[in-house]
């Protein structure tokens, strides 16, 4: 049955589960049971779900990137200082004449420039005056930002479908299995009457035989599904971020009259209601500011420096006797670089960037298709499901109805054991119909909303 192996589905995660439990290392949680309802389990998966916080992790981490700009515009100041000692200093050969007439011309003589002995200390100064560069990273700031945060939406968005979704599996269960517990409930008695009769003489063991096979059926698959029940509570688990040691009760029902709401037709639409659409716009912006700077690096930049330290210079170390010697020094001046010719690198990085702006403009494009197509899609498959659940609701009520009439003539010896049988199986494949249908509404219900942005 269709509606059974879309929750067998759910069994492919249990790996990553016990990865996920193994992998947690702390003291084990209250064994008190958390009680919870669809929205409770929305917000705690946005609390603790690993990708909604490694999302908020990246934002913080542009905001750090941000800051770490805007320190671009704003002084540099750095500090430096120097000893050296000069056991032999190197000498050079000069021509003594030239500091003395009496000497001949050409008598060299070796002199030593320079101490033993050097210190000096400075402080370098600079702030940038112009520079393109600095310029756009400044402006592209509030877009990275807003490029963070539309990534965390995203991520809330895609996990509130996914719990959704795990959530609702689980209540769809839990009424499949009270539907069955009670058709266990209802042919255990009709066995136990069988039975009753068969030992008076007046129905034959085959009867009896076809109701123990049946009943036996019934259980199996109510083992079945609890099985997968608990797939699927821990699949709800492993989505909100909760530990699969934790007991969890869900709090809400499903109404099949809230699932078949009508559908709006005229409710208004903006592509930018979608969070998807948003991003690929905000990508666009920081392409075109990364278009920018490789454009504005063609214009030169203009910087102010300034430096200023002491040094002393002595034939012996002696520093700390506090003696003179100690000669301050001054400067500044302003840095200005004029890019002139750089091998057509700059030319080729625009054209680089103005693919990506153009790449953004196909992206956002293909996106509005997109979106048509799953809202089209969406509401196609919502309103069809919602059809067929009614189709399903009814049959299993009238299938329902020919199982308790059955059941009557069989009681009053008016029907076979047989006909109860096939009665029972058509029920059975009713109420599974409709379980599927059931499914198939919560499904296509919240892939509806998401589709308009509406999640």
């Amino acid at each position: 049955m269709q509606f059974k192996w879309k929750l067998i589905a759910f069994a492919g995660l249990m790996t990553q589960f016990f990865t996920y439990a193994r992998a947690q290392q702390a003291p084990p949680p209250s064994q008190e049971t958390v009680r919870m309802s669809a929205q409770q389990a929305v917000a705690y998966a946005l609390q603790n779900q690993y990708t909604v916080r490694n999302a908020k992790m990246d934002e913080l981490y542009q905001l750090a990137v941000n800051k770490e700009v805007s320190g671009l515009a704003l002084p540099q100041v750095s500090g430096a200082g120097t000893f050296q000692h000069n056991p032999i200093i190197q000498k050079q050969l000069l021509d003594a004449s030239n500091f003395d007439t009496s000497v001949a011309k050409g008598t060299l003589v070796p002199f030593s420039f320079g101490l033993a002995y050097n210190m000096q200390g400075t402080v370098n100064v600079s702030q940038v005056l112009f520079d393109p560069s600095v310029l756009v990273a400044l402006q592209a700031r509030k877009t990275l930002e807003e490029l963070a945060n539309k990534n965390v939406k995203k991520s809330e968005i895609d996990v509130k479908t996914e719990v959704y979704k795990a959530y609702y599996n689980v209540v769809a269960t839990d009424k499949a299995l009270a539907i069955l517990r009670e058709n266990i409930d209802r042919l255990g008695k009709t066995l136990a009457e069988t039975r009753e009769i068969y030992n008076n003489g007046l129905v034959e063991k085959l009867d009896v035989d076809r109701l123990v096979v049946q009943f036996n059926n019934l259980k199996s698959e109510d083992t079945r599904l609890r099985n997968l029940r608990e797939v699927g509570i821990a699949a709800l688990k492993y989505q909100i971020g909760m530990r699969i040691a934790q007991p969890l009760e869900l709090t809400d029902t499903l109404s099949s009259n809230a699932l078949k709401a009508d559908i709006q037709e005229d409710q208004p639409f903006t592509y930018t209601e979608r969070i998807e659409y948003q991003l690929l716009e905000t990508q666009k912006k920081a392409n075109e500011y990364n278009l920018k700077r490789y454009r504005l690096q063609a214009l030169p930049s203009l910087s102010l420096f300034g430096q200023g330290g002491a040094a002393r210079a002595a034939t012996e170390f002696d520093y700390f006797q506090g003696k003179p010697g100690w000669y301050g020094f001054v400067s500044y001046g302003l840095n200005l670089s004029v890019p002139i010719f750089t091998g057509m690198q700059r030319r080729r990085k625009v054209d680089q960037a103005m693919i990506d702006v153009k790449k953004s403009d196909l992206a956002i494009e293909n996106m509005r298709n997109v979106i048509d197509l799953d809202q089209a899609t969406s509401k196609s498959t919502l309103r069809n499901n919602i059809t067929s659940l009614t189709d399903q609701e009814e049959n299993m009520q009238l299938a329902k109805e020919v199982y308790e009439t059955t059941n009557i003539k069989y009681r009053e010896g008016v029907g076979s054991s047989l006909e109860m049988i096939t009665a029972e199986t058509q029920l059975l494949t009713a109420q599974n119909n409709y379980f599927n249908a059931l499914f198939n509404v919560i499904v296509s219900r919240i892939d509806y909303l998401k589709a308009y942005g509406k999640l």
